[in-house]
């Protein structure tokens, strides 16, 4: 491990949040003396961000964590291009209505994480659509293209990925990058904003902005990237059978989030504790370390933290207490997700896709046939089972559901 002598960098190595920094002497150096300004982007491409995000958001959590100052920006300007970083095709294009209200509701997550208001180290919270859209063409290019060499663009991972595989990538992509680089410069100028951080994936856009800043202004400034998070089995972080693991209620019940975290593989649950928890380290490292049934306990722990803060005490407490009531007790607990059928009941195969714990009721039909759907506790053994109000249905031993009255 690399000794920094600024919290900042101290904090964010002992988490495990660097995989790439640029100058990370003078970055320390800087952080060591003064307050560091410093930003994270964040595309509206839909009306809550997911697990996927949650290292970034927990990054800037950290930084404010140990004296400095976060920038949440909002990419009301970049999400009408949306960043080709290491995808296979262009994102759909979204219209300014939806990205307008996918603003409004992303924005509510991030003052559960974060203190937000006008003091030199509360986080604030501005829309690239503010400076993006008011640009020129001809100016623009002229001021800013001039520095942006296309051969260097071509040989950016993001960019030759793509084109490796001959996919097509469109002249409007292209252009996020400059448009990424100027939200660094931009900030620079308005909010003396001295660090971009992001996942890996964007190291390419990061050194953009911070060659720019230079060439531009003769300003110096960083770069933070974190490890790609994947899961111990190689598995990507935040896709689960269901569908993404969304951070806002309305997208996700809490029950549902909280699960996930409990849900988590033995080998992953210390490395999650420390990027997305704020238990103590030397706690993290004694609970690491259990083994059989008790890391099971260690997994409740990380599902209770996890979900204070992302949800709230309440949210996490209900979430266990259903928890417990339906693994422990084998009672139904009143988070869990459930489905309104009418009094003559609804077939098993349509009540299981209903609830989400199938695609298709096909899906639904092979699992009847496998034996992993019981309702009340029993095996269902045909296809025209129909569930009544009051029933709890389980496929597997993950899954659980209430079957609840239309009336």
């Amino acid at each position: 491990m690399t000794q920094y002598t600024s919290d900042l960098l101290a904090l964010l190595d002992a988490r495990g949040y660097i995989h790439q920094l640029t100058d990370a002497a003078a970055l320390d150096a800087l952080a060591a003396k003064q307050i560091v300004p410093g930003y994270i982007g964040f595309d509206p491409t839909a009306p809550s961000l997911h697990v996927g995000s949650l290292v970034q958001i927990m990054l800037l959590r950290r930084l404010q964590q140990s004296g400095h100052k976060p920038i949440v920006v909002m990419g009301g300007g970049t999400g009408k291009i949306g960043d080709p970083s290491f995808k296979d095709e262009a994102r759909r294009l979204l219209t300014p209505e939806t990205i307008a209200s996918n603003v409004a509701s992303i924005k509510r997550v991030f003052e559960r994480f974060l203190s937000f208001g006008d003091g030199p180290t509360d986080a604030i919270m501005v829309d690239n659509a503010e400076w993006l859209d008011r640009l020129e063409y001809v100016p623009f290019l002229r001021d800013i293209g001039q520095h942006f060499s296309i051969n260097r663009m071509l040989s950016f991972d993001s960019v030759k990925l793509r084109l490796d595989r001959e996919q097509s990538l469109s002249f409007l992509e292209f252009n996020y990058m400059i448009l990424q680089a100027y939200d660094f410069l931009e900030l620079s100028r308005r909010v003396g904003c001295r660090l971009q951080m992001g996942g890996s994936d964007q190291w390419g856009n990061i050194v953009n902005g911070i060659e720019l800043a230079r060439r531009v202004d003769g300003t110096e400034v960083y770069g933070v990237t974190t490890p790609l998070i994947t899961l111990a089995d190689g598995g990507k972080m935040g896709k689960t059978e269901k569908g993404a693991v969304w951070l806002n209620e309305d997208s996700l019940p809490a029950y549902d989030y909280w699960q996930f975290w409990r849900n988590t593989q033995d080998a992953d649950v210390g490395r999650f504790m420390r990027l997305f928890t704020d238990l103590p380290l030397d706690e993290i490292a004694r609970l690491e370390k259990l083994e059989g049934a008790e890391i099971n306990d260690a997994k409740k722990i990380l599902a209770d933290a996890a979900t204070t803060l992302c949800r709230g005490e309440e949210a996490a407490r209900s979430a266990a207490e259903t928890a417990r009531a339906t693994f422990e007790q084998g009672h139904a607990g009143g988070d869990l997700p459930s489905v309104k059928v009418p009094a003559g009941g609804m077939s098993i195969v349509q009540a299981n896709t209903a609830l989400g714990f199938t695609a298709s009721n096909k899906e639904a039909k092979r699992k009847i046939e496998e034996g992993a759907v019981r309702v009340n506790g029993e095996k269902v053994q045909g296809f025209d089972y129909l569930v009544k109000p009051g029933d709890t249905l389980s496929l597997g031993q993950k899954k659980h559901g209430l079957v609840l009255s239309q009336d």
